[in-house]
């Protein structure tokens, strides 16, 4: 089986609105292996939704629709689908005091024009929205002589999100016998077009499981996705995929995390080990300490960030030395030993990590360009620095470094 999403709303085309409806739905859908081909967005226009509707049935099982339910005139979506499939639009009891319950919580009167939530496709199955006035509903009707299911679903994400997982993906499980799971394995070091040529080979023989490379700032991350009949069994197919890539990757390059995240996977390490972390960032700004308090239960082992952007509160706070920064300036190995160092030390922390450097888009020169950054981690009274050259916008750049960071605290710990 497969499906195709279509969102409606002209807020969505005129990018008033982020539409994160459809990467919601489609990894639901993936979960249960029914596969999403296509994504469409439409305005508020009753014969440009037809039209979408007729192109998305003619080539996919299941059309999953978001938005257009509500109570005002330019809310069609209903009345779209209904003509389509060529039947008339019937009224609800249970939908009528379901709204008026709702809308009852914030305002006495009740307008007239929510009656229009009260209607649906005759034979529609619908769906109760306990987090909104808008029912959703789930239709089969004929197209091309075929079967087909129409989902319609309210387009704010805190009511579609949970008709989604306690409504929809239930409903669609009975025709899909099979669940797609995958694993994400971080690599890092290694450019997303060196590494996809270490192992194109697989790529190119690839049947199930599959591989996929993604890149982002400072790291790659390859997705390999299993389709069987239960988890267990895509876990099964998966392993002996992903022990060929951290060979070939080797161990200190590879590892996997289930969110992708590398935060995460360091994170995760100085829970594990109980080792307490301080930062100190120049270029990176708090990104570094962002990135890792976004992890639950880090507050046991992440003691302090400090953000010395200026070399009067590297000196003041971190005890970097004068002489240091007048030898080699504030972008130097020596600078970052002593701001990772003087984190730990004014925390009192077991690991200090560091970020200076110049993120641009000026200040760089040719002895110093512009991407240059050193990162150190000292732990265990030892100094690991690393030296990038990242390029790209400011934001690139603070990105890449904070992210090499996060890799240098979980090289050094599984050191």
């Amino acid at each position: 089986m497969n499906a195709e999403i279509l969102c409606v709303g002209t807020e969505l085309l005129h990018g008033d609105i982020v539409n994160t409806n459809a990467q919601y739905i489609s990894k639901k859908l993936a979960e249960i292996a029914i596969d999403v081909h296509y994504q469409s967005v439409v305005g508020d226009n009753p014969a440009r939704i037809k039209q979408c509707f007729a192109t998305a049935f003619s080539r996919s099982d299941v059309v999953v629709c978001t938005g257009g339910l509500g109570p005002t005139q330019d809310d069609i979506t209903k009345d779209v689908l209904a003509e389509y499939f060529d039947v008339k639009m019937v009224y609800d009891e249970e939908s009528y005091h379901h709204v008026r319950e709702i809308y009852s919580r914030f305002r006495g009167d009740f307008p007239q024009n929510n009656m229009r939530q009260t209607y649906f496709p005759e034979g529609a199955v619908i769906l109760n929205n306990p987090n909104g006035t808008a029912n959703a509903c789930i239709m089969k009707g004929e197209a091309d002589g075929k079967m087909k299911i129409g989902i319609l679903l309210p387009g704010p994400p805190k009511e579609m999100e949970p008709l989604v997982d306690n409504e929809v993906i239930p409903y669609l499980k009975q025709f899909s016998n099979q669940v797609v799971f995958g694993e994400k394995l971080i690599v890092v070091n290694i450019g997303e077009s060196a590494a996809e040529e270490m192992i194109l080979d697989l790529i190119e023989k690839q049947t199930n499981p599959t591989i996929a490379p993604y890149a982002g700032a400072g790291r790659v991350i390859f997705r390999i996705t299993a389709k069987a009949e239960s988890k267990e069994k895509c876990l099964e197919l998966i392993e002996p995929i992903k022990e060929e890539l951290i060979r070939r990757f080797g161990s200190e390059n590879a590892y996997v995390a289930e969110t992708g995240k590398v935060e995460d996977k360091a994170a995760e390490l100085l829970l594990e080990k109980n080792i307490t972390v301080a930062t100190a960032e120049s270029l990176t700004g708090g990104l570094v300490s962002s990135k890792l308090i976004s992890y639950p239960g880090i507050s046991k082992v992440f003691m302090e960030g400090f953000v010395t952007y200026s070399n009067e509160s590297k000196i003041n706070t971190l005890n970097v030395k004068k002489e240091t920064l007048e030898k080699y300036g504030a972008v130097s190995e020596e600078t970052a030993k002593e701001m990772a160092y003087g984190a730990a030390q004014a925390a009192g922390t077991d690991l200090g990590v560091s970020t200076t450097g110049i993120a641009g888009p000026d200040g760089g020169s040719e002895e110093k360009p512009v991407g240059l950054v050193y990162i150190c981690v000292y732990y265990n009274g030892k100094y690991n620095v690393k030296e990038i050259r990242a390029t790209g916008s400011r934001e690139i750049i603070r990105e890449r470094a904070a992210t090499t960071a996060l890799d240098l605290i979980r090289s050094c710990i599984e050191k």
